[in-house]
Parts: structure tokens; sequence; C-alpha cells
């Protein structure tokens, strides 16, 4: 088969889809294209996941609109099947790519799931097949990683035995379905041809732009995209740390600035999280860096974003300090472990570092977290007897937080805000001694 007589094929729906990788990504990706009308096959390595989805429940906790009741309508429609074998894949025509492409210690881009997908498809991949990788990764891995592996794991060859396509996913939870159909998509291939396949597969269902581009602008746009974010996220927090240490309210400054035309200041926070933004920032440098690229800004601003945690942490044994009290020995209640409000995503979370840092200045954390099955409980019960408390994550059931009530529950009441959720007002009114992030004390 050629592109020729795949993209019919994929313009009346008669492609035959696979989706590997059913997580946060893939699998509404899967649900979406079954929606459509497409045969759509999901593969994950997690035998507890793929069974959950077929019976009709999404593996996918938190707030996610619409995903469930997708979920089971396709698969009660017979339009999408999950399974662990790769050998169901012999017979299908498009195939995406949606697993975890994490970096080590030292940024250095991880491809284990990806390796190991394009290893065990190789055997099976159908003669004329479209692979596509959503998955974000560094500028490069296509022409470095995926088609190499491809030819080894194939004994074919790049647009004689199948083509490679890369659409790095744009979604975020909480908005899955949202995004994949509201936001635009760069359609990156390795020949125009390609690019015009690609298009005509997701043009069934993104309400958007499709733009095409060669593999690299592709993978170069999905990480710049997100380290443009990091770096704006990192002014807003040094931002927060400035009026905080010069007695002002980074809150109101916020504001005024952004009265200024063409300034938007984000939302400081106690850091950022998330499988996105902490990594993708390290796979831009890393490609660029591979062809002897020497880069300052965006280090720097994924080092002022890791610092938060640590800077929530300097807040609350100041805070103790006032009161004559060490960090150490305490029992912290840390409110919020999801690295997003109504998220039970704990990747990358603020709060982990947070904690981890808590626990090496000799404390103990109690974590809750509405969302996050481990954590949830009452909130008030796990106050009691805790030394203090620390808002990580802005949750919307914290927001109508009885204050007063924590106040009393806490041996002392001490209360550090990472969010900016409460006003310091309203914590005063509640009793407690407080600090808010981006928040200062007037001398």
């Amino acid at each position: 088969m050629t592109l020729d007589d795949l993209i019919p094929e994929i313009e009346n729906k008669s492609a035959k889809l696979a989706v590997i990788g059913l997580g946060y990504v893939g699998l509404p990706v899967a649900c979406e294209f079954a929606r459509v009308g497409f045969d759509v096959l999901g593969v994950d390595i997690l035998a507890e996941r793929v069974a959950k989805i077929n019976a009709g429940q999404s593996p996918i906790e938190g707030e996610e609109p619409g995903l469930a009741v997708l979920l089971a309508e396709v698969i009660g429609g017979g339009k999408l099947r999950a399974t662990t074998n790769y050998e169901n894949l012999r017979d299908r025509d498009v195939i995406l790519i949606d697993v975890e492409t994490p970096v080590d210690d030292d940024h250095v881009p991880q491809y284990v799931a990806l390796k190991a997908v394009l290893r065990d498809l190789g055997p099976v991949l159908k003669e004329g097949a479209l692979l596509i990788v959503e998955s974000t990764i560094a500028p490069g891995t296509i022409d470095s990683t995926v088609i190499p592996y491809l030819e080894e794991s194939t004994g074919r060859f790049l647009n004689e035995g199948y083509y490679v396509g890369n659409c790095p996913e744009r979604v975020m939870p909480g908005k899955l379905l949202e995004n994949l159909r509201g936001l635009s998509r760069v359609c990156g291939g390795k020949t125009p041809q390609t690019s015009a396949a690609l298009i005509a597969l997701y043009r069934h269902i993104v309400h958007a732009d499709l733009d095409a581009a060669d593999c690299v602008t592709a993978e170069i746009v999905k990480t710049a995209e997100n380290a443009y974010r990091d770096v704006q996220i990192a002014f807003a927090n040094e931002l927060a740390v400035v009026c905080s240490a010069l007695g002002s309210d980074v809150w109101r400054v916020r504001e005024l600035v952004n009265k200024s035309p063409g300034r938007n200041v984000l939302l400081p926070g106690a850091g950022v999280g998330g499988h996105c933004i902490p990594k993708d920032p390290w796979l831009l440098t890393y490609g660029a860096e591979q062809k002897a690229a020497i880069l300052h800004l965006i280090p720097t601003a994924r080092g002022v974003n890791d610092s938060m945690p640590k800077h929530i942490l300097h807040l609350l044994a100041t805070l103790l300090a006032e009161h004559g009290e060490p960090l150490a020995g305490k029992e912290i209640l840390v409110l919020g472990y999801a690295y997003l409000e109504d998220s039970d995503d704990t990747r990358n979370s603020p709060s982990e570092a947070f904690v981890a840092a808590l626990q090496a200045a000799g404390a103990k954390a109690r974590i809750h977290d509405a969302f996050v099955l481990q954590y949830q409980g009452d909130l008030l019960a796990m106050a009691e007897d805790a030394d203090a408390a620390v808002l990580l994550v802005k949750h919307s059931a914290y927001k109508s937080l009885d204050l007063p009530a924590l106040a009393k529950a806490l041996v002392q009441p001490i209360f550090v805000d990472g969010r900016g959720l409460f006003t310091p007002a309203a914590l005063s009114a509640a009793g407690f001694n407080h600090r808010v992030i981006g928040v200062g004390q007037a001398d």
C-alpha cells in the first residue's frame, strides 16, 4: 500500500487505526477517532488498564468532562477495543504512538517506552502503514531514533515499507477532549505527502488549523510552546519573590502591570508540574545542544520554577521562627498533591518536591488531596494536632474551606498559601498567622 492508496481510505474512514499507549493522551485520541467512525484498536502494556477500558470504564480519575461517557459509548458500539498483544496490530493501516518520553536527572531524554514500541511493532507492522508519533520528543528524534529503530525492527526502509509522521499532542488534564478537538495541530511528515495524510486524518476530529510541516519543525513547535510558558511562569515566580522581599503584593503588581498593552504576567505559584512543562524545555535544549548550541534562558527558567517548593518551605520556616518554633520535628498538613487543580495527576508534582524538602529538614507531612485517591479523607480531622498547614494546589474543594475551623484544629494557627487562593485579609480574619506567596510583610 502507498500513501496514494491510504489517503482515500483515511478520508472515507475505512482505514484501520491503532493507538499505542492509553494514558492521558492516547485514551481520548482513541475515543475520538472511534467516535467519528474509525475502527480503533488501543494497545497498552498494563493489563489492568486494558481490562478496565474494555469494560467501558475510564482509568483516568479527576474532572475530565465527557471522557467517561464517550469511552462507554465507543466500547459499547464496538468501535474501540483494547489489548496488550502486538500481534493484533498486523492489519492496522495507521498507528499512533502516545507513550511517555521522560528525561533523567541530567535532563537527557529517556526513550525506553518509545524504543520498546518501535522494537515490538516492527515485526507486525503492515506493509505501507503510516506511523505517527504524538508523544513529545526532542527535535531530531524522528531522524535519530524513530526511523533507525524502525529500519532495524522491520528490515524495510522509510517511504518504501512504511511512512512516518510527527503530530505532537496538545492536551492537558481537565481539558483532554476540549483541547483535542479545539486546538490546532502541526502535522509533520518526512515528505509533503505524509503531512497531507496526517491532515486528512486529523481533519476528522480537530476543529482548528492543521498546519503542514517537516518533522523537525513539528518537534520544535511542541517543545518550544511549553518552554515559552515555562519561561513566562518563571518570570511570574521571580516577581513574586521580589514582591515578597520588598513588602509588596505580587497580585496587585500583576494586575497593574497587565493593564499596560502587550503585557500578560502569568500567575506565580508553588512550582510547575505535570508531564509536559517540567520536561519539554529540556527536550528542546537537548535537541539544540546536540548541534553545539549554547543556551542560557531556558535552563535558567527551569531552575527558577524548580526552586519554588523550597521557597514555600522557606516561608513556612520563617513563619515558625517568628513564633520561636523550629521546623524540625513539626508535622505539617499539606493541602494538595496533584500537579494541577481538580486533577488526580501527580506527575512531577511540586508537592512531591515540597514534601521531600520538608522531610529533609526533619519535619513530617500529612498529605490531603481531594482528587488523589490515596490522600482523600476528612481534612479537618487530618488537621488535628498538626503544627501548620501549607496549601500547594488550588483545588476547587479548598475554596470553600472553613478557615476558622482549620485554624482551631492546628496546634498553632499557621498557614502558608502557595497559590494565592486566599487573601491575606481572609486568612487574618480566620485567626491565622500567615504567608501568601508574593505578599511581603510591610516594615
